[in-house]
């Protein structure tokens, strides 16, 4: 029988996804072996993250908790025209670290996905198209991700703008085979892709 206390510690982690039960029990018996101030570290930035993080009431990036707009929508740099719509908040940085991208984002807060319970109306896609409007908005990316959820919330979100703006454009990110990956490997959604959006040589 393991102490309670590292007991509690590996059902805590547990909890995270992706963590296993096995993996859990590393991770808290590395906290266990290690100096008492990881730990302290660790508990003290885990009790600061609700306080400490807020979501921006323009684009619903997550921010800090001391700011009152995202910096990715006030900086004066960036061209509020062009809107990327993603799925969550971390999204946005697989973006910003390509250092290519200059406009804004909205956060849609996930996918249609109606097994788990979200709709169309649990996401923020009502704001995306006041948004179009209020900042006059010229073009629309949608990058949702390359899954049925993410098909669905696309397609839905090209229909409602369209009805709304006509002569809005929409776009997507570019889809298909990644490189160094083999073809009987690839998945049906990004095959398809690849077939649809093909290039001349």
């Amino acid at each position: 029988m393991l102490p309670a206390a590292l007991n509690d510690v590996i059902d805590a982690l547990g909890r995270l996804p992706g963590v296993g039960s096995r993996t859990a029990e590393r991770y808290a018996y590395f906290l266990l072996k290690s100096d008492a101030n990881v730990s302290e570290n660790i508990a003290e930035a885990l009790s600061a993250l609700h306080t400490g993080v807020k979501t921006c009431p323009k684009t619903f990036a997550i921010m800090d908790a001391s700011e009152s707009i995202s910096p990715l929508y006030d900086d004066p740099t960036r061209d509020k025209n062009i809107v990327l719509v993603v799925e969550e908040p971390l999204d946005i940085y697989a973006i910003e670290r390509t250092r290519s991208f200059t406009g804004t984002y909205h956060v849609l807060g996930g996918a249609i996905s109606p097994m788990d319970g979200i709709t169309a109306d649990k996401l923020h896609i009502r704001e995306l198209i006041e948004r179009v409007a209020e900042d006059s908005v010229t073009e629309i990316i949608i990058a949702t991700n390359p899954s049925v959820e993410g098909e669905s919330t696309a397609v839905l979100l090209e229909k409602l703008l369209h009805e709304k703006y006509p002569d809005l454009r929409i776009t997507r990110l570019a889809r298909g085979l990644p490189l160094g990956v083999s073809l009987e490997y690839a998945d049906q959604i990004t095959l398809t892709s690849a077939l649809n959006n093909r290039t001349n040589l």
